[in-house]
């Protein structure tokens, strides 16, 4: 039996804790046998001072250099993904070779790589110059960063190599993480690696820190607290709002991924149209991952038709055919059960499965509920309950009309989507629905389920509360991602010598200028070719 330590202020040293816990293996059903340490508070106020200390030395730092800290962070990632992958398996039950090794892990190496290009560029920051007045600003890093990881992507959300931790890096700001406990011993993998490619690039020793566990006061008491510039939070909506409230007490950013349903619409045309490829499609996004995905559709709009009832059935017959995987852990299956019960006791009706088991170790039967929109738009709040897992609430109206008020009652999700058929049979119910659910989603998709979030540019995984807290930013994305860790720093008749290096007159980064009056964006240069 292993006890671990944690990484704080450059060393990894013994936790300030007289309580353990331990990861539990869900394919077995059974915990593992390693002990990580639950942290009191000191260990806490040393990471904030250690951070404090290393955000200083940031602000002064050249970009190349967080850059290369990134960028070797990623190699060495790489270089160990083998051990990654085997520790992230055990943890979670994910597949090495479909979803970590092939999926997660290069998708994280790639993201990393995003954020030092972002960090070389500036790309993120924003860079204005008002030479009339001489008044010139732009984003840069804010101060230390505390960042919680959710249990369902170990590498590419993971609270010391996902995208919060990526964007704050390469905005200029240090890390302290918060391993999720369902997956302590991947993290502490990953943790010792930022601190070797921290220590290969002259990284200051506190630009990334983590603990494994803190009691739910003290993670309010760190959210409060001055030293800490801002948080990223994916994860539960019960603990994410509660370190909203503590954060919004004390008027600190706090970027939180609660949860979503992402409501699927499926119009008559589409319906008759192709309603045996849509039937595929949804049950394949459905029960991807065992549904343990935020973009999971677990709510679907459908209207009265001929095709409906076939369609309803062929679903039921393939959630019942396919293979029931493997939850996350024993909570995940509890809280599965308890969601659904929520929904049947809002009048929604069992399909199929409402039952624990049928797969290996921690697992619930593939579910698909049904429930009337008069049911829907009796009680919206109890119905969009998100049953995290391998479940999806049907919702049956009687019209276009009757849709569209559901639509209306929707709260806001990271994702909605609408399938239409392609001759233009659906087009005046689209051009009717789509305006309310845009308002509704982050990113509106078209005849596509939204399981998958491609790590692009133009990406928005966000959305409007409660799918997060801020409506108007991502959590993927570069150099989206990056804005939400830098503040807006402003130069007001500044001596030259004295301004950040991005705001010179004479550095060639692409920034608004203005010129007797005139605003335009200077060209960026070529990318060196050495």
């Amino acid at each position: 039996m292993a006890k671990h330590q944690v990484l704080v202020g450059g060393q990894w040293r013994d936790a300030d804790s007289d309580a353990w816990f331990q990861a539990s293996d869900p394919a077995a059903g059974d915990v593992l046998p390693d002990h990580y340490p639950v942290s009191r508070w000191s260990d806490c106020e040393e990471a904030l001072n250690a951070a404090v200390d290393a955000f200083r030395v940031m602000q002064t730092m050249p970009r190349e250099q967080i850059s290369l800290f990134l960028e070797a962070f990623a190699d060495r990632l790489e270089g160990c993904s083998e051990e990654i992958c085997e520790m992230a398996h055990r943890e979670t039950a994910l597949p090495v070779p479909t979803r970590l090794a092939g999926g997660e892990l290069p998708r994280t190496c790639g993201q990393l790589r995003q954020a030092a290009e972002a960090c070389r560029t500036s790309s993120w920051a924003q860079p204005t110059i008002d030479t009339a007045t001489n008044i010139r600003s732009c984003l840069a890093g804010m101060g230390p960063v505390a960042v919680f990881g959710p249990n369902n992507f170990p590498l590419a959300f993971g609270s010391i190599s996902g995208g919060d931790f990526a964007a704050a890096i390469a905005a200029g700001n240090p890390v302290i993480a918060k391993a999720n406990s369902m997956h302590p011993g991947t993290t502490r993998i990953l943790a010792r690696e930022a601190k070797l490619a921290a220590d290969e690039t002259g990284m200051p020793p506190a630009i990334v820190q983590m603990v494994y566990r803190i009691d739910h006061a003290d993670g309010e008491r760190l959210a409060r607290d001055p030293r800490l510039a801002a948080i990223g939070y994916t994860g539960a909506r019960s603990a994410g709002l509660k370190l909203k409230g503590a954060a919004d007490a004390v008027g600190k950013p706090i970027y939180l991924e609660l949860s979503s349903v992402n409501p699927t619409i499926i119009l008559p045309g589409a319906l008759a149209e192709r309603a045996s490829d849509i039937a595929s499609e949804f049950t394949g996004s459905c029960l991807m991952g065992t549904g343990q995905f935020c973009t999971n559709p677990g709510l679907v709009i459908l209207c009265r038709g001929p095709q409906m009832d076939s369609f309803v059935e062929s679903l039921v017959t393939q959630f019942e055919a396919a293979p029931v995987g493997t939850l996350f852990s024993r909570s995940g299956q509890e809280g599965l059960a308890a969601a659904v019960q929520t929904l049947v006791a809002a009048g929604a009706e069992v399909l199929c499965g409402g039952q624990p088991g049928g797969g290996e170790g921690f697992s619930y039967g593939n579910t698909l509920l049904r429930v009337t929109a008069e049911h829907f738009l009796a009680a919206p709040e109890a119905l969009q309950t998100e049953a995290f897992g391998n479940a999806s609430l049907l919702v049956i109206a009687d019209s276009v009309d009757q849709a569209i008020d559901v639509v209306s009652h929707i709260e806001g999700n990271l994702t909605g989507c609408i399938y239409s058929d392609t001759q233009g049979g659906d087009d005046v119910a689209y051009d009717r629905m789509a305006p309310v659910l845009r308002q509704k989603v982050g990113r509106l998709l078209n005849d596509k389920m939204p399981t998958g979030v491609a790590v692009s540019p133009a990406m928005n995984h966000g959305g409007p509360f409660p799918a997060t807290g801020h409506p108007s930013v991502t959590a993927v994305g570069m150099p989206g991602a990056v804005i939400r860790f830098g503040m807006l720093q402003c130069y007001d008749n500044v001596r030259p010598e004295r301004l950040p290096d991005l705001l010179r007159d004479e550095n060639p980064t692409r920034v608004w200028r203005s010129v007797d009056g005139v605003w335009t964006q200077a060209p960026v240069p070529p990318k060196s070719t050495e």
